[in-house]
């Protein structure tokens, strides 16, 4: 695995989630930076290579100086151009093998696995960590897979050794939850917004809840 750390925490700047709620990627980036954030995701399911590339280059702009692990979804391309660390791929997108030829050595690679054999083959591929999900139910995801539960969390941390980052439904009140099932790390969405909360004040509280 890359020499990157795998943190408790890991949230998704998910373009959909944030522009409806009117938020600027550059200041939602602020936020998480602020509160301590060094591992994030970015998501654009519909944009063209530009715009996802422009935010990729918005984002890194405010971790600059920040010993951060950024990791763009789907594309290996953009995340090769935009000198991110990794990339993350769902378990019909891009073979791993493939991402690390686009990559080369030294970055991340993540896979999302949604039931057993799918980590079994996630285990024997390139792939750096293992996201299984979803844990809970979620509104984050539209034609999500079926739930899989804390037990599906248990089922892939005998499967394999690599780092599982937990997705799906998880928030302050289930994570301690998720990372005792034998996740290493969460990814949080939609669990970023709580009420009038800002995300920022939310993370802080992930990141102390789960040291």
């Amino acid at each position: 695995m890359p020499d990157r750390k795998m943190t408790p925490l890991y949230p998704i700047i998910d373009k959909e989630t944030f522009t409806t709620r009117g938020i600027l990627v550059a200041d939602f980036a602020r936020e998480l930076r602020d509160a301590g954030v060094t591992l994030l995701q970015y998501r654009d399911k519909t944009g063209t290579p530009q715009e996802i590339l422009q935010a990729a280059v918005e984002i890194a702009a405010v971790f600059a100086g920040v010993e951060a692990t950024l990791i763009l979804n789907d594309r290996a391309d953009l995340a090769a151009l935009a000198g991110w660390n990794g990339v993350h791929v769902g378990h019909l997108d891009l073979p791993p093998a493939a991402v690390r030829r686009v990559l080369g050595a030294g970055r991340m690679i993540g896979v999302s696995t949604h039931n057993d054999e799918q980590v079994r083959v996630a285990d024997a591929s390139e792939a750096d960590y293992i996201a299984v999900g979803p844990v809970f139910a979620t509104s984050t995801k539209l034609n999500a897979e079926p739930v899989v539960g804390l037990e599906g969390v248990q089922r892939a941390r005998a499967l394999t050794a690599k780092p599982i980052v937990a997705i799906g439904g998880i928030n302050r009140e289930n994570a301690r939850a998720v990372i005792e099932a034998g996740a290493d790390s969460i990814a949080v969405i939609g669990g970023l917004f709580s009420g009038g909360e800002s995300a920022g004040k939310v993370a802080r509280d992930f990141l102390e809840f789960l040291r």
